[in-house]
């Protein structure tokens, strides 16, 4: 049991440090449209943590929240960030039940998308293309952009230590 507590530990610290890394250092990566903000690679220790647990998802996308106030981002990019707590947790459900990483991926993104486009009511209305286009639509194509770079990464680390990724971070052994 004291063993895969300090692995979640060590693994979920890594991908927290990273994801608050990513929107302070990674801004050349930042494409903004309106309410609509995506920082490339900025779901990666998100979507990598579903792979670990529902637990490490959450405090992974809690990081990403942080990190993404500490950059000094729009109120509204900041809520839009926090609903990468649920995103992930509902990702890391999904991968305990056996579902594959594409899948996840393709079911978590609509609800990654309505997710963000509520979070940012508050601050620009009920404009229909702004909601729907700009942020629900941009959400979709930037989460399904990360989603194949954590797949393209995770392939890399499989063949790089001959084990499936989330068999090397897994704390279920």
């Amino acid at each position: 049991m004291k063993n895969k507590n300090i692995k979640l530990l060590t693994y979920s610290s890594l991908l927290i440090a990273i994801s608050i890394i990513i929107p302070i250092q990674f801004r050349f990566l930042r494409i903004e449209i309106g309410p609509f903000s995506a920082t490339i690679l900025s779901h990666l220790p998100l979507f990598l943590s579903m792979m670990i647990s529902p637990f490490s998802a959450v405090i992974v996308g809690i990081g990403s929240t942080v990190g993404f106030f500490i950059a000094g981002s729009a109120p509204w990019i900041v809520a839009r960030a926090a609903t990468h707590i649920v995103v992930g947790f509902v990702g890391a459900k999904l991968f305990k039940k056996g579902v594959n990483f594409i899948s996840i991926i393709a079911i978590t993104a609509p609800i990654h998308g309505g997710l963000e486009l509520l979070s940012v009511l508050p601050w620009y209305g009920f404009d229909l293309y702004k909601l729907l286009v700009v942020v629900a639509l941009g959400t979709v194509v930037h989460h399904g952009v990360d989603g194949t770079i954590t797949y393209i990464l995770s392939n890399a680390l499989d063949k790089a230590t001959g084990k499936k990724f989330y068999e090397n971070v897994s704390i279920n052994k």
